[in-house]
């Protein structure tokens, strides 16, 4: 590689690359019938973050897909993300890790300035997505993209138990296989995103959709729209809504009053976060109940975003009681007033169902959930973190009845489904510190006891010397050297 001159802004990168030294090689032995060690299902930043981490833990063999088309339709930020600006803070570990040269602070410092740098409070969205797309690139990371997974099964037989994987790759059916899966894909990994029944009917014609379902925000100019919801994503979408021109923006929000306590920040500290998977089961459920019961916060931004516009309105305390398609329009029943629609929107969430998701149908019902493992108090009592995967310290499923899937423990799970066990939405950069380390460390672990004869016999193998006798002979002492020489 020719490095670059300290004029070119990727200087710094090359040089701490250079400094790390390269990579080491692959010690994963290789199996024939075995196309790769590791396939990562996501190449947005958690998936990013694992080849990196993989690539230096020299573990080869890995392979991240993703059903996007290119770089700019994969993941949220220059998709279904409507935010101008990442909801954490600016200079939390990305997927960089311990290699600081390789973080946002470094790529957008050599851009545009130590100064610029100081004057943002957080990363503007599309910032990130350049970032992140350049980090793929300067790591070497390959994505094979138009490649989706359909579904697998396990292969018990062979030298080392795999998967047989059923992808879509350019739309045609392809057959692979791989030891491990890491699924880093995104806010809906676990499930699906949750619309209310009653919108049901209005999202069949067309009249409404979900925060993470594509939506034309130009054809709302003009429009009377309704978003359901009160967390970041539900005011990022009003907001775009009024940005294009809507006519009237109405936000209802079940709660009595818009969620502004931050539980999560006090427990953010390094002794907590750091130790928190070793937290008894009944404490890390008491925290997930409790964010989930005050709720998410939207950042002061989003909300102020929305105040701007005179045509904006703000429901609280108003839950919808029904929901009815007449003509083009939804009418919606709150309390004693109906209200008529033009479009809906629902900031409601997703769900944790591994049965809809259709690569983890096949194995929902031999997860280990929550609600098999714990049963709360009745005021913290909360179905859907029942329904959320328990999992292991290396983020890997658990099968529910012993014995009948230990292959389970071979999927790893980093996306929001997560969150009852880690106490942070996996996938967020929050999460990606300590993290993405434990599930690498796990992977390693796993893939060196897997193949643990064969490491033995190349651990004891006989190993040439590197030199002889001879080398070093004409120093040696000569017993009554000294009494000859007097």
């Amino acid at each position: 590689m020719t490095f670059a001159s300290p004029s070119n802004p990727d200087h710094r990168a090359h040089e701490a690359l250079r400094l790390l030294g390269p990579a080491p090689a692959n010690w994963v032995p290789a199996h024939e019938g075995v196309d790769h060690n590791v396939l990562i299902v996501g190449s947005g930043q958690s998936g990013s973050a694992f080849a990196f981490a993989l690539q230096r833990a020299g573990i080869g063999g890995v392979s991240v897909i993703d059903a996007a088309g290119g770089a700019s339709q994969a993941g949220v930020w220059l998709t279904r993300a409507r935010m101008h600006k990442l909801r954490t803070l600016k200079n939390l570990v990305g997927p960089e890790g311990p290699v600081s040269a390789l973080g946002f602070q470094a790529w957008y410092e050599a851009r545009h300035g130590q100064e610029a740098y100081a004057a943002i409070d957080r990363i503007g969205r599309t910032d990130w997505a350049a970032y992140l797309d350049w980090f793929r690139g300067i790591t070497g990371t390959t994505v094979r993209y138009h490649t989706r997974l359909v579904r697998f099964e396990p292969v018990p037989d062979g030298a080392v138990p795999h998967f047989r994987l059923h992808l879509e790759v350019n739309g045609a059916p392809r057959t692979e296989t791989a030891r491990k899966l890491i699924f880093a894909n995104g806010v809906a990994g676990s499930g699906a995103p949750f619309i209310p029944e009653l919108l049901s009917t209005a999202v069949s014609q067309g009249l409404a959709a979900h925060t993470g379902h594509a939506i034309d925000f130009a054809a709302l100019s003009g429009k009377t729209v309704a978003v359901i919801g009160g967390a970041a994503s539900a005011f990022d979408a009003a907001a775009v809504a009024l940005e294009n021109g809507a006519a009237a923006v109405h936000l209802f929000s079940r709660r009595d009053r818009i969620a502004a306590t931050p539980v999560a920040r006090v427990r953010g500290y390094p002794g907590f976060y750091d130790n928190y998977l070793s937290l008894p089961d009944a404490t890390r459920w008491h925290h997930a109940a409790r964010y989930r019961r005050l709720g998410t916060t939207p950042p002061p931004d989003s909300v102020q975003r929305v105040l701007a516009f005179s045509n904006f309105h703000l429901h609280v305390g108003a839950p919808w009681q029904g929901a009815q398609v007449q003509g083009r329009q939804v009418v919606a029943s709150v309390h004693d007033e109906r209200f008529h629609f033009d479009f809906v929107i629902a900031g409601t969430g997703y769900t944790h169902e591994l049965s809809q998701r259709p690569e983890l149908a096949g194995i929902a019902d031999l997860v280990l959930r929550w609600r098999d493992r714990y049963q709360p108090e009745a005021h913290e009592r909360d179905d859907e973190l029942g329904a959320a995967p328990y999992l292991g310290a290396g983020l890997e499923y658990i099968e529910k009845t012993p014995g009948s899937a230990p292959w389970l423990r071979d999927i790893h799970t980093y996306n929001p489904g997560g969150f009852a066990t880690t106490g942070l939405p996996l996938g967020d950069v929050p999460s990606i510190r300590g993290y993405v380390p434990a599930v690498v460390r796990r992977i390693s672990e796993d893939l060196l006891h897997a193949d643990l004869a064969l490491h033995e016999a190349r651990t004891r193998a006989e190993v040439p010397a590197d030199f002889g006798e001879e080398f070093y002979a004409s120093a040696l002492w000569q017993r009554g050297a000294q009494k000859l020489a007097a």
